[in-house]
């Protein structure tokens, strides 16, 4: 039997699960690597080699013998290999990567932030008001401009459901890992409840391993929070 054209590289984060989400979509097979960050596999040679940065997600095509990374180029080139999630009109193209590139230079930066203060720094002995009030209120203004733009539609560009939508889900439904309160953003919240329900997002959201801290309010994060602050906690004692 022969190897799946795709070997994913990729672990339980925002940016982790949106390669996961668009092959679940596209129902191709793919070969899955579960990064641990805590045996530092991202810094080893081996994977250094298919993405310098050292971060994931990260795929190999064996089809073009050749690596990708960075979420938004690895998502494009699926969309593209697949011809699913990506209109072919250079319109429409434009609109999809304009909000992927919200998501990569505003949403992603901005929440992960409000995340890291709250969740890695605070542990650690650095509590930053200022920093965190900025962060958040930063993440919540993006968060409104989402919910304008889903004011009447359905999805967050050109009318149907893209690679762009993909994008941002894992970031946007975030918010309750950021503490960001979105109660009055209905529109918002209706996008939400239309990919929650999808299957594909569903089974993605455990590949490699569930998070649900990350979603719901509600799960118990404990064991997490430690386990996340730990591991970061060297970063902020150099600082």
């Amino acid at each position: 039997m022969s190897q799946p054209d795709i070997h994913l590289y990729t672990a339980g984060t925002m940016n982790g699960y949106k390669p996961v989400i668009l092959l679940e979509e596209a129902g191709v097979p793919y070969d899955l690597t579960h990064v641990n960050f805590s045996k530092q596999e991202q810094k080893a040679p081996e994977f250094l080699a298919l993405n310098p940065n050292g971060k994931i997600p990260t795929i190999v095509d064996r089809s073009e013998d050749r690596a990708i990374f960075e979420s938004g180029a690895i998502l494009w080139h699926l969309a593209e290999k697949y011809g699913k999630f990506l209109p072919s009109d250079p319109t429409k193209r434009s609109e999809v990567m304009q909000w992927m590139l919200f998501q990569v230079g505003h949403i992603g930066p901005m929440m992960g932030q409000a995340m890291y203060f709250q969740h890695i720094a605070a542990p650690n002995g650095h509590v930053e008001p200022f920093s965190i009030r900025r962060y958040i209120d930063e993440s919540r203004r993006l968060l409104e401009v989402m919910n304008a733009r889903l004011n009447g539609r359905d999805w967050i560009a050109v009318g149907e459901y893209t690679i762009a939508d993909m994008m941002l889900y894992p970031w946007a439904r975030a918010y309750v890992w950021a503490r960001v309160d979105i109660d009055d953003l209905p529109h918002l919240h209706a996008w939400f409840k239309r990919i929650d329900a999808r299957p594909a997002v569903q089974k993605a959201l455990t590949i490699p391993k569930p998070n649900p801290q990350f979603w719901d309010a509600n799960a118990d994060a404990s064991a997490f929070s430690k386990e996340n602050a730990a591991r970061f906690s060297g970063d902020v004692k150099k600082g």
